[in-house]
């Protein structure tokens, strides 16, 4: 008896999982920003298939990105929706905007991210709109300063986004209050800024 017992635990645990995972991929906001067709020339002829550039995020400060390929779209999709569900890592925010300016490198994209003030809006483009939006990043500016390869210039988002410190954590190494290491704006303006 305790066997059967302990085989239907089992059973109901197994029927449960695929759920709970269901319920997760129902919570994360899952963009595809791109899907472009690619080609290998063989002895018989091209061979096409598809690349697609997926981003995933769960609107409250984590978000990651994958490249998937495959002779159908698709499969390209699913396997860039599970590279970017593996790849998702927290981006520190102040607020609905990043805590200060960085600028990502990637190949000859180069991508400029600014913190905004609340009722900014996300004020970008193709790519690096849908990394921010995906991150939760409500106010912010951003300019794209080279290729405008789509892979590159998420490449290049991620990159800044990876080069965001969180204040907290640069307030104790500096020995400095949190305050003054925010924007102007969430200090009380200009004049908290000279002091």
């Amino acid at each position: 008896m305790p066997g059967k017992e302990k085989k239907e635990r089992e059973q109901s645990r197994d029927k449960r999982r695929p759920r709970e995972r269901e319920e997760e991929r129902e919570q994360l906001d899952e963009r595809v920003v791109n899907v472009a067709r690619t080609s290998k020339v063989l002895k018989g002829g091209r061979r096409f298939a598809f690349r697609a550039v997926v981003v995933v995020g769960d609107n409250h400060g984590q978000v990651g990105f994958g490249v998937g390929k495959a002779r159908e779209v698709p499969d390209a999709v699913r396997k860039a929706s599970e590279r970017a569900r593996n790849t998702m890592r927290r981006v520190p925010m102040v607020g609905t905007t990043i805590p200060h300016q960085a600028i990502g490198d990637f190949s000859a994209a180069r991508v400029l991210l600014r913190p905004a003030s609340a009722g900014t809006g996300v004020i970008a483009g193709g790519g690096v709109r849908a990394v921010l939006e995906a991150a939760g990043i409500r106010d912010i500016l951003t300019k794209s300063l080279g290729s405008a390869n789509i892979l590159n210039v998420v490449a290049a988002t991620f990159e800044a986004l990876g080069m965001l410190k969180d204040p907290e954590e640069e307030s104790k190494r500096r020995g400095r209050p949190v305050e003054a290491l925010m924007p102007y704006w969430l200090r009380g303006g200009k004049d908290a800024e000279q002091n």
